[in-house]
């Protein structure tokens, strides 16, 4: 199974492409991860990688191709693999292609989780972290015994800068202006599957389970 999870933030690529690589066995490829990664381990395009954003700047995307294909070269892709958090734009998508094409490890589907706008907002803003354990929440859906408070260790619980309603719409916007251009792309290829995320989590993945289940 060779796999792209696609849609805007907050619709459950991280939580459902997780799920599903385990059961699978295949690797979950987060290119956010991967980028932290090679930057740890001090790789040659990490390094290079470290050097733009040490800046302040966005890292080139030649570099997290180079990322990727050395991801890849891990050996742990026979049975397949699913990405996610990658492409972001038409340019990327074009040299994805070509680098999948090269490794003779091409998609075979995309699948597009989709969601409104507002519900995103409200899944993405209601969350909330325990500051020692990590332990996630939500105010509506995924509520603490104790308001504010973690039920595991009595820690506060905090709110990740990023999920601010200001930031959250600034990053949707991008995403429709930006990375759903990508869309297209795919289409024509006639590799996109749909699924409305705008569903209880076990739904949501029961759908993913069919799409893929003859890949």
């Amino acid at each position: 199974m060779r796999l792209l999870l696609f849609g805007a933030p907050g619709v459950g690529k991280g939580t459902h492409g997780k799920r599903l690589a385990q059961e699978r066995g295949i690797p979950h490829i987060s290119t956010g991860d991967i980028l932290r990664e090679s930057i740890r381990l001090a790789t040659p395009v990490g390094v290079k990688a470290k050097a733009y954003m040490g800046t302040g700047g966005l890292v080139p995307d030649e570099i997290v191709i180079g990322i990727i294909e050395e991801r890849f070269g891990k050996g742990d892709v026979g049975k397949g693999y699913l990405l996610d958090g990658f492409p972001r734009t038409v340019p990327q998508a074009d040299a994805l292609h070509a680098l999948l094409a090269r490794l003779a490890r091409p998609l075979q589907a995309v699948l597009l989780l989709e969601c409104p706008d507002s519900a995103i907002v409200e899944r993405i803003t209601g969350r909330r972290t325990c500051e020692k354990c990590g332990t996630p929440y939500h105010v509506i859906f995924q509520k603490p015994r104790q308001e504010g408070i973690c039920d595991l260790d009595g820690v506060r619980l905090v709110q990740r800068e990023d999920d601010t309603e200001v930031k959250v719409r600034t990053r949707l916007a991008k995403y429709h202006t930006e990375t759903a251009a990508i869309i297209p792309f795919y289409e024509k290829q006639g590799i996109v599957r749909r699924v409305d995320s705008f569903r209880a989590p076990d739904e949501v993945y029961r759908t993913i389970e069919s799409e893929v289940a003859n890949l």
